[in-house]
């Protein structure tokens, strides 16, 4: 083979290489573009109990009609919603609860949350990996060993606590390099208190949301201009059930502390006299 034909062959070489590496960036693009997209028409906001409320009737007529396919679309607007990175994933565990009841919403709810974060969390993983580590330099690669070296309970901290968003858990876990059945697992085993917890005041809010439902008709009703329909989620996350939560966090993180202090060299060294 005489010099040209080599550098030829390497230049094609280096041509699919780099073609390959970007082609393992298009599902993660393709999942920003639908994100762009639906925030840029304002679809996310139909994520809200004011839909809900409108909609009720119709909601409740079809689930007692057709109740499997109204889990099914449930789960598939949650795993959606989760697969795109978009807030509400605790709105719609709320909703779930409503409308399904504890066990049924909350354990559809957890499926469709551990679902919609495994799909982004490949997604993101295909796409820099382990890589966008190791490029930014000794001193990251060694934190995120650190890391998936007890990646289970990270996770499972991270999960417990809900001060982290969970788009985000998704993605970092994806970057440091977590393996998938660990990033399964803990997330499965994570989101269960939060989960049911949220579902259950959900359960809860059929009063309420009557009542809200009455004064919004009501105001109709008077032909006043300014009539709508508000909930403050805020309320339902107290601080005694975020002390509570992340209580549990702080649990998943000891098996962490005791590893690192049994790992730690003892000093052996005698005091000289």
């Amino acid at each position: 083979m005489t010099p040209v034909e080599r550098q030829s062959l390497g230049d094609v070489d280096a041509r699919n290489a780099t073609l390959a590496r970007l082609r393992r960036f298009v599902p993660l693009a393709i999942v920003g573009l639908v994100t762009v997209a639906v925030f840029a028409t304002g679809t996310h906001r139909h994520l809200s109990l004011e839909t809900l409320v409108r909609h009720r009737m119709a909601i409740d007529a079809f689930i007692a009609a057709h109740s499997v396919a109204a889990v099914g679309a449930f789960m598939l607007i949650y795993i959606t919603v989760v697969a795109l990175s978009i807030p509400g994933s605790v709105l719609l565990t709320i909703s779930g609860g409503i409308v399904f009841g504890t066990l049924l919403g909350g354990f559809a709810a957890l499926v469709s949350a551990t679902v919609g974060a495994t799909i982004i969390f490949l997604i993101a993983s295909s796409a820099c990996g382990g890589s966008l580590v190791r490029r930014a330099g000794p001193l990251a690669a060694k934190i995120a060993d650190g890391i998936c070296s007890d990646a289970f309970s990270y996770l499972l901290f991270l999960r417990l606590v809900p001060a982290f968003p969970f788009f985000l858990v998704n993605l970092a876990a994806a970057v440091v390099g977590v393996k998938l059945r660990t990033f399964i697992i803990a997330t499965a085993i994570g989101i269960v208190p939060a989960t049911f917890v949220y579902a259950f005041l959900g359960d809860g809010l059929d009063s309420v949301l009557a009542a809200k439902d009455a004064a919004y008709q009501s105001c109709l009703a008077a032909g006043a201009a300014d009539c709508r329909l508000h909930f403050d989620l805020a309320m339902l996350a107290t601080p005694r059930l975020l002390a509570a939560l992340a209580a549990l966090g702080v649990i998943a993180l000891v098996p962490v502390a005791i590893r690192r202090l049994r790992a730690r060299p003892l000093d052996r060294s005698a005091p000289v006299s």
